[in-house]
């Protein structure tokens, strides 16, 4: 069988496991280029613990939840400051909504279960089933990883609530020289492709884009010439979001199924 990716140079965004997928797609005969749209992850814990200690003090009408492990480390938090109990009672008189798999599963453990959860693991499907609420003047708790949720909070803002932001983690962001490396090798077409492994990745890219003025140029370059690989639903959200149209996006959410997928796509389209 020919390798897909012979030829073809396909950059990856990730700041993990870069090693493993520059080798995956070496296999498929193509040219890995590691340029990480991912700065390093810390724990915010003594912001978290202000944010907590509101919470436990005033209360909460609502408590969005989007991960499992953030619920786990807000508990362990709250854990420290002495309030985890006061703060899972709180959270279990709340009206709760949740995002993922992941998250429900670890609701479910402290006896939770949500009054809005999202169908598909995006944060377009949760928004979804919130609408039908009236949110004019809630407190709404919202638990995010990492990174804001525009359209989240956006949407919260238009509700009227009166939102409370926790991010147990928070991004550094990458190197500003590498996303302007990978911004240049975009728009000057030296890619095929480029595999994006967590919603970050995109935001870094575009966020640096609207920055240099260049959004508009880089999408050109995207819907005609090079592929975006998103590893899953919710980065492929991302992309979305951002204005990309064309995308390849594996049934596995795996970095193997997604090398996989694209070298597949090169043996198909022949480009």
């Amino acid at each position: 069988m020919s390798k897909g990716l012979t030829g073809k140079r396909v950059a990856i965004g990730a700041s993990r496991k870069t090693d493993e997928i520059s080798t995956l797609i070496k296999k498929q005969g193509g040219d890995p280029i590691v340029r990480s749209l991912q700065g390093t992850v810390f724990l915010a814990e003594e912001e978290v613990g202000r944010n907590l200690n509101k919470i436990v003090k005033e209360g909460t009408d609502w408590a969005i939840f989007t991960t499992g492990i953030g619920i786990e480390t807000l508990l362990d938090i709250a854990g420290k400051l002495g309030v985890k109990q006061q703060f899972i009672t709180i959270i279990q008189q709340a009206k709760i909504a949740s995002r993922g798999y992941k998250t429900l599963s670890t609701l479910k453990k402290l006896g939770i279960y949500p009054a809005a959860q999202d169908e598909d693991g995006t944060t377009s499907s949760l928004i979804k089933s919130l609408e039908k609420f009236d949110l004019t003047g809630k407190r709404v708790m919202v638990q995010l990883h990492g990174e804001k949720a525009p359209s989240l909070i956006n949407f919260l803002e238009e509700k009227g609530a009166d939102i409370t932001l926790i991010l147990p983690y928070q991004h550094i962001p990458p190197a500003e020289e590498t996303v302007a490396t990978l911004c240049g090798e975009l728009l000057e077409e030296k890619l095929h492709a480029i595999c994006f492994t967590t919603a970050i990745q995109v935001r870094s890219l575009f966020n640096f884009a609207r920055e240099k003025d260049c959004v508009d140029s880089l999408l050109t370059s995207f819907n005609r010439h090079i592929l975006a690989v998103a590893v899953g639903k919710v980065t492929a959200e991302a992309l979305r979001e951002e204005g990309v149209e064309k995308m390849l996006v594996p049934e596995h959410e795996r970095m193997g199924a997604m090398i996989m997928e694209l070298s597949q796509y090169y043996c198909n389209h022949h480009e």
